[in-house]
């Protein structure tokens, strides 16, 4: 039985990897620990909107035009007066922007805000975590998130994990590469060893093998 769940979570890291571009990612050395900070804020200014956002869009002096809407898996819209529009992509302001000019056939100058309410983001922006996790998925990645905020997301390792065998894989800009590190998890979580918690930035993917024993 361990060794079935042994393949199917290796399967499933080959998979990840895979799908962002071979498992023959480049090794690094260890990434700085990160600061404690005080729960993970909302979606700033720039966040990118994605599907299956909640966004709360209100028009000024026109409530019968402000709605609250989910953007649809296809990434667009439909709100009053506007049968279809593109919304992923597009920041919070740009969308507010897009929204008052097709209003403009409609109302003179139209005030437009929207406001993401409840928030995945695009898939580029997902954290993924992969393998032993006692709930493996893909989570919305929110500022100033740490490893620590990503394990208690996932409700924490199984029985069989290998938490400080894990990997975090990461696309470096920079050099238009990938690249992984090395991660901690049982000393973070099981020893308390503060070190080990790293900064987790949008798009990362957190692989967690099972234990040989």
């Amino acid at each position: 039985m361990t060794s079935s769940i042994f393949k199917a979570g290796a399967m499933v890291s080959c998979v990840a990897l895979l799908a962002l571009g071979g498992c023959g990612t480049t090794a690094s050395g260890d990434l700085p620990s990160a600061q404690f900070v005080s729960p993970a804020e909302g979606p700033g200014p720039d966040y990118i909107i994605g599907p299956l956002d909640t966004l709360s869009i209100f028009v000024w002096r026109n409530p019968e035009l402000s709605t609250g809407v989910t953007v649809r898996p296809d990434g667009r819209i439909t709100v009053p007066l506007i049968d279809d529009l593109a919304a992923t992509g597009q920041t919070p302001t740009q969308l507010a922007k897009a929204i008052e000019e097709k209003l403009k056939a409609y109302i003179q100058n139209p005030l437009v805000s929207v406001i993401v309410s409840g928030f995945q983001g695009p898939f580029a922006q997902q954290v993924r975590v992969v393998g032993e996790a006692a709930n493996p998925q893909a989570i919305p990645y929110r500022a100033n998130m740490t490893l620590l905020d990503v394990m208690i997301a996932v409700g924490g390792l199984t029985d069989f994990a290998a938490g400080n065998r894990a990997r975090l894989v990461r696309f470096d800009k920079d050099s238009g590469a990938q690249r992984e590190y090395a991660v901690k998890i049982d000393s973070l979580i099981k020893d308390g060893n503060t070190k080990a918690n790293v900064r987790i930035e949008p798009g990362d993917v957190i692989i967690i093998p099972e234990s040989f024993f």
